[in-house]
C-alpha cells in the first residue's frame, strides 16, 4: 500500500529544496553580473555557489545508501 502522506512530504520538500537550489543559482550569476562594488558582489556570488554546491552534496549523501550506512 502506498503512504500518500509520505508521499506528498517528499514530492514538496523535493519541489522546495529544488526552487532553493535553483534561486541561490540565480542569485550567484546575477551577483557576478552587478555593476559596482565587484568585491563584495563577488564575494556574495561565491557563497551562493558554494551553499548551492553543500545543497547538491547533501542531496547525493540523502539519495546513495553507502554514504551513511543505510
Amino acid at each position: 500500500m502506498i503512504d500518500w502522506g509520505a508521499f506528498v512530504v517528499v514530492a514538496l520538500v523535493s519541489l522546495v529544496s529544488a526552487a532553493a537550489l535553483v534561486s541561490l543559482y540565480a542569485a550567484g550569476l546575477r551577483l557576478l553580473a552587478v555593476e559596482g562594488p565587484v568585491r563584495v558582489a563577488r564575494a556574495g556570488a561565491y557563497g551562493c555557489f558554494v551553499v548551492c554546491g553543500l545543497g547538491v552534496l547533501f542531496g547525493i549523501y540523502l539519495i546513495v545508501p553507502a554514504f551513511h550506512g543505510g
